[in-house]
């Protein structure tokens, strides 16, 4: 499937000074960040520092008790979380979530349900190009998700969002419980992902794979953005090589 990337020409999302609450505990306290067409823009930080917060508040699954998203030119602040899957942001969750009692294809045709297809040659196309990015997905197709290993499990859940066709993908931990050579395989296909056109931001405790792919980062510590800059220049960090990379 012949894809470009597409050039960064302004924000397509911009969230402004967001506060999430869990009950009487803030969560995070007046995160502001933003994503750019064509972006690949990864999000680190410790267990508990509200990566997973911020996710789940951007897909709708957690309400603002202040501050704004902006998705493509809108306001979604208060949007319903399947209204963004429709406007295209789509979530491949923490964990996976591959549904265990059904097989590979009718796990990936999820995510086109969630985003009906124009026609069924506009539907083959895509599970094809999903098919070239996972080659084992296609010959597992008829195989039960629950009897996939880790890495194809992971596969399968990035499939299944790329299926429903997003503007914006959004990878929850992709690399969290998978072998080095698995980890490895999924960020290059991460890469080649953002390199055909889709804008990603992602979240990963993997600093190295994941820095040294992306164009921006954001390091969350404690429900605050404290550190942002390009992937090249937090490599180079001093503090952020001792807290992140094990070196200093």
């Amino acid at each position: 499937m012949a894809r470009h990337r597409a050039d960064a020409s302004g924000p397509l999302l911009e969230v402004t000074d967001m506060v999430v609450n869990y009950g009487r505990i803030e969560a995070l306290h007046g995160v502001s960040l933003r994503v750019d067409h064509g972006e690949l823009v990864t999000l680190l930080g410790a267990n508990g520092a509200g990566k997973s917060t911020t996710m789940r508040a951007l897909s709708g699954l957690l309400p603002l008790r202040g501050g704004k998203i902006v998705f493509d030119g809108r306001d979604i602040t208060h949007v319903k979380a399947h209204e963004r899957v429709t406007a295209g942001i789509v979530q491949a969750p923490e964990g996976r979530g591959v549904f265990p009692g059904m097989s590979v294809q009718e796990n990936l045709d999820m995510g086109h349900y969630a985003r009906k297809f124009e026609s069924k040659a506009a539907y083959a196309e895509r599970l094809d190009w999903v098919f070239e990015l996972f080659p084992r997905l296609k010959e597992r197709r008829t195989q039960v998700g629950g009897t996939l290993s880790g890495g194809e499990q992971q596969m399968v859940a990035i499939g299944r969002s790329l299926m429903a066709r997003p503007k914006l993908l959004l990878l929850d931990e992709p690399s969290m419980g998978l072998a080095p050579m698995i980890i490895q395989q999924i960020f290059r296909i991460i890469g080649e992902i953002n390199k055909q056109g889709t804008t990603i931001l992602l979240v990963e405790q993997n600093a190295q794979q994941a820095l040294s792919r992306t164009d921006r980062a954001y390091i969350l510590e404690t429900g605050e953005i404290t550190t942002t800059g390009t992937g090249k220049e937090l490599l180079a960090d001093p503090a952020v090589k001792a807290a992140y990379l094990g070196v200093g």
